[in-house]
């Protein structure tokens, strides 16, 4: 598991380092699990947005039958006026 670095103010850690040993934890613990929710947080938006895009092609779609043009035709410029 790659480590990182952090630059944080020492009180917080002494503050934080506390909290941490009165839930039986420890600052690491703490840090990788918020990270973990925010990558999974994440991931759900991402999934619920799709969700949500694919509900409205379900609702707003309608079948238009068989294409009867060509591209060519739709960029036909010398019929143009």
């Amino acid at each position: 598991m790659p480590n990182i670095t952090l630059s944080i103010d020492e009180e917080i850690i002494k503050k934080v380092r506390k909290y941490a040993v009165d839930k039986n934890t420890t600052l690491t613990s703490m840090v990788r699990a918020y990270l973990k929710s925010v990558a999974l947080h994440d991931e759900q938006e991402k999934k619920i947005a799709y969700q949500k895009l694919n509900d409205s092609f379900q609702i707003f779609s309608r079948d238009m039958g068989t294409r009867k043009w060509t591209r060519e035709a739709l960029y036909d410029r010398q019929n143009i006026s």
